[in-house]
């Protein structure tokens, strides 16, 4: 069988994979291709899956598969999978790193520096010690955030539909409730139908006057310009994000990019050394029961 790899992986896992058949990263051989290995910058649509007659399989590495068209791969016969269990350290430790770099001041202290200027007066720090942290989306990754904001002596609470108890955090059953007691909210949220816009200028209104925001999720559960006109009224504190409405974005339209006080990634949240050796693994054995069963 042929695998194609149709987006960034490992550099070793070609060579994990080739015991299973013949593996490619020639995008023009995806009519011959019986697995997809793709990460978010590939669109698995009616289209893609129509020219791929052979595919039987698509494996997203990573945890969101709001770029797969799952139930016309289903009804093609093409199982799709993601390997949600291997991200969690990887896209919780992004997520603390800008919640921390905000408060801190820490990208306005380098530059200031870089440029020669002692703004020792200008930068004012607060602590997370003793502050809310709210989280929206209590899955794998939003727990391993909520642990390591425990440590950091934080108080947590979460919003879950689907989460009723958990040792991590003070589950709310009200949305608007953990948002107007939350000083951080961080979203962990899918992009579905009941989260686009999730947080848009009316739930803003509803937060704390200069809470800061963390988009590590998904970038279409914010409504960007409502977001950007928050934050230079004041109303938020911050907003760090690594989540995009298109990978990369419009970089002319995006009006957070002239917004105060941000701190912005380019969807690096699962891209760590350890993180995808864990998606390497994944595949690896996901791949192996497919060619078990054959």
């Amino acid at each position: 069988m042929l695998i194609l790899i149709s987006d960034a992986f490992d550099d070793a896992l070609p060579g994990k994979l080739a015991k299973f058949g013949d593996v490619t990263d020639d995008k023009g051989r995806l009519a011959e291709a019986e697995i997809v290995l793709i990460r978010s910058k590939t669109k698995v649509t009616p289209e893609y899956v129509d020219s791929a007659p052979k595919l039987k399989m698509v494996i997203r590495g990573g945890v969101g598969l709001d770029n797969v068209d799952i139930p016309y791969a289903n009804s093609k016969g093409i199982a799709v999978h993601n390997t949600a269990d291997a991200s969690s350290v990887a896209v919780a430790e992004l997520a603390f790193a800008l919640m921390i770099a905000m408060p801190n001041n820490v990208t306005r202290a380098d530059s200031t520096m870089r440029e020669k200027e002692w703004a020792k007066k200008q930068l004012k720090r607060t602590e997370l010690l003793g502050k809310t942290l709210g989280i929206l989306g209590l899955g794998r990754i939003g727990s391993a955030l909520a642990s390591r904001a425990k440590a950091f002596g934080m108080n947590v609470i979460a919003y879950d539909p689907y989460v009723y108890f958990s040792d991590f955090a003070q589950m709310k059953s009200d949305l608007d409730e953990v948002l107007a007691e939350s000083d951080y909210i961080s979203m962990h949220m899918p992009l579905l139908d009941s989260t686009k816009g999730l947080i848009n200028k009316d739930r803003i209104a509803k937060m704390k006057d200069g809470a800061f925001i963390v988009n590590t999720g998904r970038g279409k559960t914010v409504v960007e310009a409502d977001i950007a006109e928050a934050l230079k009224s004041g109303k938020l504190g911050g907003f760090g994000n690594d989540v995009w409405y298109s990978d990369p974005p419009d970089w002319d339209a995006t009006p957070l990019f002239d917004a105060p006080n941000c701190v912005f990634a380019p969807h690096i949240g699962a891209s760590t050394k350890e993180n995808m050796g864990r998606i390497g693994q994944m595949v690896e054995g996901l791949i192996s029961a497919y060619a078990a069963s054959k």
